[in-house]
């Protein structure tokens, strides 16, 4: 994948993209074989390939409504792609949401980030199924998911971005606050991320699998072999289901942790400032939609670029659950 890319949309896909110290995979099949359905899925890569970001949401609705959304989703993946932070990102999108509450559209949605110089991944969830993290080390699944903490009943408490309530679908209230779940992933690490159509799909008595059966499900799965593991997940949903395909769009996302070095970002770092300004030029001169990708202010991103050191202050002392 190139720096400054954007990958993904609401369409009908299959493919995978490896970027630097981490692999995705990405499987998208719209409700009823359309060509394009109400899941958006998203992975960017910065200026200098250093930041990660993903975003998996499920919007209400099809067609023509949900194409508007994922294009007003790729803006905004692409205003922040050079951002290490992802908190305006999330509020953004809430705040975008909200203003389209009135037609009815509202999403659940998972937005992470990872930052490649030191293997730190952080994840926000706006009511979104719970991604399963599969550790290498354990050779166990769980669940990424916010700690439990005893100020949470209060709505306070670290690694919150925003206020009022918390973690609800976005554009459900503004403003809004969001867990951010930090972990440091190690190679050969997995983080499955789903839409809720394969864990509200039902067995012949009709169960749901629900995601205590997802769980179950990821533990059969070979997770040494990551190529597999979509359509292996899928399989097994749908063979529990009597071969009764998911009543909704289906959506799979997987990441690895490749174990490759991340290798020289300050080359990167260098020709970083000529790529930035030729996107500022793009629009000034062709008047596109999509904004500049202008970078994150701050010390790790800025000096970091061309001062490795620097990387190692973003993600320090963040990193939770672990």
């Amino acid at each position: 994948m190139q720096c400054m890319e954007i990958w993904g949309g609401n369409e009908a896909f299959d493919n995978a993209v490896a970027m630097p110290g981490l692999d995705a995979w990405v499987y998208s099949r719209p409700y009823k074989g359309d060509h394009s359905g109400g899941d958006v899925h998203y992975v960017s890569s910065c200026a200098t390939g250093r930041i990660t970001r993903v975003l998996i949401a499920d919007v209400s609705g099809h067609g023509q409504g949900a194409a508007g959304v994922a294009l007003t989703l790729r803006t905004l993946m692409r205003r922040y792609v050079n951002f290490v932070d992802q908190t305006r990102l999330v509020v953004s999108l809430n705040t975008e949401f909200t203003s389209l509450a009135q037609a009815g559209c509202f999403a659940t949605a998972v937005v992470a980030t990872y930052w490649a110089p030191t293997g730190y991944l952080v994840a926000s969830n706006a009511g979104h199924p719970r991604p399963l993290w599969y550790r290498a080390r354990t050779r166990q699944w769980e669940f990424l998911a916010a700690p439990v903490r005893e100020d949470a009943a209060r709505g306070v408490g670290a690694g919150r971005l925003g206020a009022g309530p918390m973690n609800l679908p976005l554009g459900i209230a503004e403003p809004t606050s969001y867990d951010q779940i930090g972990v440091y992933l190690e190679p050969g690490d997995l983080v499955l991320i789903y839409t809720d159509s394969l864990m509200e799909s039902c067995d012949a008595a009709g169960r749901q699998l629900g995601e205590p059966g997802m769980l179950e499900m990821a533990r059969a799965l070979d997770a040494g072999t990551p190529r597999g593991v979509i359509g292996d997940l899928v399989a097994r949903v749908t063979e529990r289901a009597a071969g009764v395909q998911p009543d909704d769009d289906v959506t799979v996302l997987l990441l690895r942790h490749n174990g490759v070095a991340a290798g020289a970002f300050w080359r990167q770092g260098l020709v970083a400032p000529w790529r930035i300004a030729k996107s500022v030029f793009e629009r000034l001169r062709y008047g596109r939609a999509s904004p500049a990708a202008l970078p994150e202010l701050t010390l790790a991103n800025v000096v970091g670029a061309v001062v490795p050191g620097f990387n190692r202050w973003w993600g320090s002392g963040r990193a939770k659950g672990q």
